[in-house]
């Protein structure tokens, strides 16, 4: 007797920088209803820390140092987040797409 387990996909991989003390991109795009990977790179020599009310997610991220998080699924929409010890300069929005905007909005990027 075989058991079939499910196999569980890895959450897509999305990408932050922080330089000079500001996010890079600072309009970041995720598909609405998916859990999604954070990869936070501070390229700074200072620590920042992503601070996000609406993702409810703060983490610290030393200088020239990375930090992980994990995010979603979440609801199309905007969620804001910005640097905690840089609130003035490092501030972004993270924009949730529907399924339909998310795949056109790849394949505008594919070509």
């Amino acid at each position: 007797m075989s058991l079939a387990l499910p196999v569980l996909a890895e959450p897509a991989l999305f990408e932050l920088q922080i330089r000079d003390h500001l996010f890079h991109p600072s309009v970041l795009y995720v598909p609405a209803g998916e859990k999604i990977k954070l990869l936070v790179l501070n390229q700074d020599p200072s620590p920042e820390e992503f601070e996000s009310f609406s993702l409810n997610r703060e983490k610290v991220i030393l200088g020239n140092s990375k930090a992980t998080l994990f995010i979603g699924p979440l609801q199309p929409g905007q969620y804001h987040f910005f640097g905690e010890y840089n609130s003035d300069s490092a501030q972004g929005v993270l924009i949730a797409l529907p399924e339909e905007q998310w795949q056109q909005r790849r394949a505008d990027n594919a070509n």
